[in-house]
């Protein structure tokens, strides 16, 4: 497996990696997916695909949180493999790739915001240096349940 900058022609293929994020129900709020809203938003970040044996198995995205200079530096950490290869090491491979890329662009800080169930992305985020900073309570409904979401975050040494 490698990673590779994001390009137009995976978008079909980054979508539905998505829309089964929305199934299992552990990865996003979203329920439903606009695909050309989704698309034109993602284009804005710093995005990334797993590829194993030429095709797209998982993909990445670096958002920025805020339009503010100030900072310029943090950026939202949003991962994504398909069912078929999850556990199999391709989630570290994209989220080491997006750390790199961060530590070598001047980005200070990486945040990640998961659900406390989805106990293999946190451990997953820990390994790479990612810290509890904090339990966001009912941050929002889902699926007629409010979910609480823990907020993880990564520190460079630009500081």
């Amino acid at each position: 497996m490698y990673v590779r900058w994001m390009k137009e022609e995976d978008r079909l293929q980054v979508i539905e990696i998505y829309r089964q994020g929305i199934e299992d129900r552990n990865a996003t709020f979203e329920m439903t997916i606009d695909s050309d809203a989704f698309w034109n938003a993602i284009t804005q970040c710093e995005r990334f695909v797993l590829i194993k044996e030429d095709s797209i198995v998982g993909w990445g995205k670096l958002s920025r949180i805020s339009e503010r200079t100030v900072y310029s530096g943090i950026r939202e950490v949003s991962i994504y493999v398909e069912r078929s290869v999850r556990g199999k090491g391709g989630g570290r491979l994209l989220l080491e790739t997006m750390v790199h890329f961060a530590d070598t662009q001047g980005i200070w800080t990486l945040q990640s915001q998961l659900f406390p169930e989805n106990e293999a992305s946190r451990r997953l985020h820990e390994r790479l240096g990612f810290e509890l900073v904090g339990r966001r309570r009912a941050l929002a409904r889902h699926h007629g349940v409010w979910r609480d979401v823990l907020l993880l975050e990564r520190r460079n040494d630009l500081r």
